[in-house]
Parts: C-alpha cells; sequence; structure tokens
C-alpha cells in the first residue's frame, strides 16, 4: 500500500479549519470488554449470571457472550474517552462488588479448563429471541468447539459526527447523503484492512497459552515451553487472532467484499443461506431438536470472523444486513483487540487515543478498491504479525514488495503524528501526539509492547501463564474494589438491573407464535431492499 502523501497531507490541511476541528472532537467511541468470571484457584465459575448484575438479555451494559461464565461489558458512544474509561470503571467496581469470591480473568486466552464441557453455555430466558441466542451458541460449540468461544477480546466502536461527514462531502466534491457516508466508511475499512497487522503487533497480549487450550487441537506450530504446562512462541503477539484463535475454515472460502455496501450485505446473505458440507450433521431443528440454527456456512451474520465490522444498531429482530440496507453504516467495530492485561478494565485511554488516530489516517489516506490478490496479502501479513510480530528479520508484503516491519512504520508513523497533531488541535491537548510517540518506541524496542512485556515476565521466573493470570486478576480485584463511581452508583446499577429484568419479562409475555415457527419466519422473511 503507497500512500499519496500530497493528497493526504491536503486532507490533512483542509481538516484544520476551525469547522473541521469543531467536528473532530466529535468523534464518539466506545467499548465492549468480554471477560470470564473465574473462581479464586483460577477455574472457570460454574454459577449463573448473578441476578444481581441484571437480565443478561436486555441489560444496556452488562451481558454475557458465548458462555453463562463469559461477561461483557457495553459502553454507549461518548465523545470523551476520559468518560468511557470512568464508565468501564463503574462496570467493573459494581460487578467485582457483586460476584463474590469470584474475579475477573485479564487475559484473553482462557487457562484452567480441562475439560469443554466446564465451559456453560449462557442463558437468556425463555423467550424465542433468547432460546435464538442460546441455540445459535450450541451451534458454535458443535461447530467449533467451546473453547474457542471461551477467547475473550476488546471491540473498540468508532463513529465520526455527521457535521463532519457533511464537510467531509463538500471537501470531495461529493453530494451529503447516507450512501456517501458508506462509502467512505468503506474507505476507512479497507485502508484497516491493510494496515490492521499493527494492531496485533502494538497491543497483542497473547504469545503465551495454557497447554489445556491445545487439547485435542492439530496445529503445526513451533512452541516452545515455559513452567510446568504453558507453551509460546517467541516472537507472537497475539495468538488469540491465529489459526488456534478466532478463526474459521469454513468461512476462509468466503470472499468477503469491502469495496461496496450492496456487494458486502450480499456476500454476507449468500453465506447465510448457502449449505455447508461441514455443518450437515448438525440438527437444525429437526422435529424439534436444535444443534444449531441452520446448516448453512454461517447462521446469522453475527457468525463471520472479521478483524473490522461496519455497523448500524439494530431495531428488535432486525438482521445487521437489513439495518445496514435501510439506514446505512453508523459506526464501525475494531476487533483485532486482545484484553489488555495491564490495565484492570481490559483497556487504557491512551489505546483510545491512538486508535482515533489510527483511524482517522484511515479516512484520510487514498483507499482504492481491493481485489482479491490485496486481501490475501492483508490476511497475510496479520498471520505473519500475529505468529512472529517481534522477530526482527520479519519482512511483510506491500503491494506485493517485501518490506520489514521497522521499514512500513517509519513511514506510517509520519502520517499518525500529521492525525494527531489535528486531533491534538481539535480537543486542544497532547495526548494523540504523546500516544503516537509511545506507539512508535515499540515500533524500534519490541520488547516495549503488551506480548513482548509479559512473555519476559514468563520466561525470566519460569512462570505459567495461568500463575500471572492469577496475580493479576488478584490484584485487579483489589483496584477495582478501591475504584469511586464516577458516572453510575451501585444503586444506579441494581435499578438498571430491575429494568433489564421487567423487559425480559414483557418479551417472554408477548410471545404468540411457537419456537419452531418463530425461527423458521426469522429466515424465511424477505430481506430488506434499499428505499423499500
Amino acid at each position: 500500500m503507497t500512500v499519496d502523501s500530497s493528497r493526504f497531507e491536503a486532507r490533512i490541511a483542509a481538516l484544520k479549519s476551525p469547522e473541521f476541528l469543531a467536528a473532530l472532537k466529535d468523534i464518539k467511541r466506545g467499548v465492549e470488554r468480554e471477560a470470564l468470571r473465574i473462581n479464586p484457584n483460577g477455574t472457570l465459575a460454574q454459577t449463573p449470571h448473578p441476578k444481581s448484575l441484571g437480565s443478561a438479555l436486555t441489560h444496556d451494559s452488562i451481558t454475557t457472550d458465548f458462555s453463562e461464565s463469559l461477561l461483557e461489558f457495553i459502553t454507549p458512544p461518548e465523545n470523551s474517552a476520559a468518560k468511557t474509561m470512568t464508565q468501564l470503571k463503574d462496570i467493573h467496581k459494581f460487578v467485582i462488588d457483586n460476584i463474590g469470591d469470584e474475579q475477573i480473568w485479564p487475559l484473553s486466552m482462557p487457562c484452567f479448563i480441562e475439560d469443554e464441557a466446564d465451559i456453560p453455555i449462557a442463558y437468556f430466558g425463555e423467550s424465542n429471541v433468547g432460546k435464538m441466542k442460546r441455540v445459535y451458541r450450541i451451534g458454535l460449540k458443535n461447530r467449533y468447539g467451546s473453547m474457542m468461544q471461551a477467547i475473550a477480546g476488546v471491540h473498540f466502536n468508532f463513529s465520526l459526527p455527521d457535521s463532519f461527514w457533511k464537510l467531509w462531502a463538500e471537501l470531495n466534491g461529493k453530494e451529503y447523503s447516507q450512501d456517501q457516508i458508506s462509502a467512505d466508511y468503506f474507505g476507512l475499512i479497507r485502508n484497516y484492512r491493510r494496515l490492521c497487522w499493527l494492531i496485533p503487533y502494538l497491543y497483542g497480549a497473547s504469545p503465551a497459552l495454557c497447554g489445556s487450550f491445545l487439547k485435542g487441537k492439530k496445529h503445526a506450530l513451533p512452541f516452545k515451553k515455559v513452567g510446568k504446562g504453558t507453551v509460546y512462541m517467541p516472537h507472537a503477539t497475539c495468538l488469540r487472532m491465529s489459526d488456534l484463535g478466532y478463526t474459521s475454515a469454513e468461512q476462509s472460502s468466503l470472499k468477503i467484499c469491502y469495496n461496496q455496501l450492496d456487494n458486502y450485505v450480499k456476500l454476507l446473505r449468500d453465506a447465510m443461506n448457502t449449505p455447508s458440507t461441514r455443518f450437515s450433521q448438525f440438527a437444525a431443528g429437526d422435529e424439534g431438536n436444535y444443534q444449531q440454527l441452520s446448516r448453512n456456512i454461517i447462521q446469522i451474520e453475527n457468525e463471520l470472523y472479521s478483524p473490522i465490522r461496519p455497523k448500524q444498531p439494530t431495531k428488535s429482530m432486525e438482521k445487521p444486513t437489513d439495518a445496514l440496507v435501510r439506514r446505512g453504516i453508523n459506526y464501525i467495530e475494531v476487533r483485532a483487540l486482545d484484553v489488555n492485561p495491564f490495565s484492570a478494565v481490559g483497556i487504557s485511554q491512551a489505546q483510545f487515543d491512538f486508535l482515533d488516530v489510527f483511524l482517522v489516517t484511515c479516512l484520510l489516506m487514498p483507499s482504492a478498491e481491493l481485489d482479491e490478490t490485496q486481501l490475501n496479502e492483508a490476511k497475510e501479513n496479520m498471520n505473519r504479525v500475529v505468529l512472529e510480530g517481534r522477530n526482527p528479520g520479519l519482512v511483510l508484503q506491500n503491494d506485493g514488495v517485501d518490506i520489514t516491519l521497522p521499514q512500513w512504520c517509519t513511514s506510517l508513523f509520519k502520517s499518525f503524528e500529521q492525525a494527531a497533531e489535528l486531533l491534538d488541535l481539535a480537543n486542544d491537548t497532547s495526548r494523540y501526539g504523546e500516544a503516537v510517540k509511545t506507539e512508535f518506541a515499540k515500533v524500534h524496542n519490541p520488547e516495549l509492547t503488551p506480548s513482548g512485556k509479559l512473555l519476559s515476565m514468563l520466561l525470566e521466573e519460569g512462570k505459567d501463564n495461568g500463575v500471572l493470570g492469577l496475580e493479576l486478576a488478584q490484584a485487579y480485584q483489589s483496584e477495582m474494589k478501591s475504584f469511586e463511581y464516577t458516572d453510575t452508583d451501585a444503586a444506579g446499577f441494581a435499578a438498571q438491573a430491575e429494568v433489564s429484568f421487567a423487559s425480559q419479562k414483557e418479551i417472554e409475555a408477548a410471545d404468540v407464535k411457537d419456537f419452531d415457527t418463530f425461527i423458521r419466519d426469522y429466515f424465511t422473511e424477505a430481506p430488506a431492499k434499499k428505499n423499500a
């Protein structure tokens, strides 16, 4: 990927107008942090989702992901990263105060799980929609195994305000419209796909695994051992994003297009409607037996594994692709982040600041359409970095040309510096420039990366991944308990829990269809058409 610096720099200059700076100040971001509940000895909590935390089906900020033990904390879109951090701290404090002696696992990769049967699937009540969520997860278990689904990550949600898009359309000689906003978000997404190998390099924190994670898995990775049962790769950054983690061989044949929204939606819908030979063995409602929602390549759109997703908030029972067709892209979801083991809440404000810079740069850079060769190149670069990112001799491919990671970063970070200056101007701060300097230091000293730091801690003391995870979990338990509430206090969360249970009861009482009919109607509903 070559950068048209003159065009990029012209855009940077244009965005220094008072109008653009005011719009940039209103960038919004939110976080979804996943975390396993564990017992004091590190084993997975077998208790149901605590009632004091509210209904996992309807609570806005505290829910569960795949497992009853896999918590998910969600913050709303805010134009202040500091506020998002205080919201995260509030959620963590309330949760840690309401789970007894259980703790929150601070790493992305699970440990102390000897048998997949010990991973309880999340329960969402007896409504049709609650049952559907559970069957979807049963399908994930049958298709990929529960251990893969017990991996935790952090999702970073990012959006630019309408005031920005109006100015942006004018700057580029385009008519302001939702179609144009979606097209420009796809331009950002394409550059993100080209460059997202940088995210696991800077923030990957899973260079090592508990040996139990590999049980029954075929692999050809040259692991070394440390401690009693931990395996690692010396230069790995993010094994969570490797073939051992969030991947699907069945999906690898999908050629999801990031060039136009219409085509993206079509390919995703095709995957939902194309039978899978691999998954046909599992029942999908046959005589009321549900081992999955469907026998197709993906059961629902959420099953697509991708390091980034274009998003539009959905209405009740609305398919994500239908929401995109009807209302276009509202925000993007960055999905390549490991849980930060050096933060009690799994992410730091400095990460927010750099991700803002990274994503604004992706928007401002020229973004040609991606062809299959370029998309394969991006996937290969990602694979090399997650397995060998800290290897000084690592070579990546930039438009078919060999380039070392430090060489590529030296060029990229010049663009990041300009975008950071822009965001510092807009927000009357120096945080963004400081974040870029901090991340650039990692390029020339891989030991400063989270994966480098974590692996050093294991190797220096011959320590197991699980032991380090437990030490951090205990330390963060104390730290979370010491947090002071800022935005929502304990009474506020208790009230939210009550409201969530009332909402769940309303949903359950409103059901008029049997489950088989409900599922059939969901999948046979005509897909939304534009302007229909």
